[in-house]
């Protein structure tokens, strides 16, 4: 037990988290690339045409896992802000400023995706639903944290206020899941469930499913990318500071 928490332990260090990194990245990225191709060919080529919807509803098998992950990974770098205040742990910070654009750019992806879907079925690209005005809101908070951590020089300060504002923003989650039960919305409600049994064929639910998995695996590997880029470019900032602290010493000296 005592070996295991030794070994676990020493990831929170970035110097090892740098290459431990790198070694995940490949993995993940090729198991990503290995679900997501099942997913696409299962879902536009294998799923049987929707009686209502006709081949419209595809689009489907991208914008609802799309969404899942905008909610599941603001969630996510929420946790890692909570613990980098908690703790005052770096690689907590880190980790939450290298997930934000990825939780952001699938969040842009589910609108897109969704106002391909809406066209067709509502027969308009955008409509202030709740659904869909929520996950909008969603999209400016992922743009805020990244925004707000850029624009403070100081990185002890930068990490601070982006994780409050992350872990603010965090109550928007439960509103967009709750939206369509809360509201008289036009959007559908969920077609998958962990109480009910699914509303759908086997086959779209698989292809739906694998599309999650391989979004989920694109999304370690784009972040433990970012995360390495972040580590690379803190470690840079710090050798910069030390070297005109230390010509500043000299000239004191002098």
């Amino acid at each position: 037990m005592s070996e295991s928490r030794v070994t676990w332990s020493k990831y929170s260090s970035p110097q090892a988290l740098y290459p431990f990194a790198g070694r995940l990245i490949p993995w993940c990225a090729g198991v990503a690339a290995l679900f997501m191709a099942a997913g696409l060919y299962l879902g536009f080529f294998v799923a049987p045409t929707d009686f209502q919807q006709g081949d419209a509803y595809r689009i489907i098998f991208v914008h609802v896992p799309a969404a899942w992950m905008s909610m599941f990974l603001y969630v996510v770098m929420a946790i890692w802000a909570g613990l980098g205040l908690g703790l005052k742990a770096r690689p907590s910070f880190m980790m939450a400023q290298a997930i934000a654009p990825t939780g952001a750019m699938f969040t842009f992806l589910a609108l897109f995706t969704g106002a391909l879907w809406g066209k067709p079925t509502w027969g308009a690209w955008w409509v202030w639903d709740a659904r869909l005005t929520s996950e909008l809101i969603l999209f400016f908070l992922y743009l805020g944290v990244m925004l707000l951590h850029a624009s403070i020089d100081d990185l002890r300060r930068a990490d601070r206020a982006s994780a409050l504002f992350a872990l603010v923003g965090v109550v928007n989650v439960p509103i967009i899941y709750f939206s369509v039960r809360w509201w008289n919305t036009l959007h559908q409600g969920a077609s998958v469930s962990m109480t009910a049994a699914p509303k759908m064929a086997a086959t779209m639910l698989m292809a739906m499913l694998l599309m999650t998995v391989g979004f989920w695996m694109y999304s370690i590997a784009v972040i433990l990318v970012r995360l390495r880029c972040v580590i690379l470019e803190r470690n840079r900032q710090m050798r910069s500071s030390q070297t005109v602290f230390e010509q500043s010493l000299k000239e004191v000296r002098s």
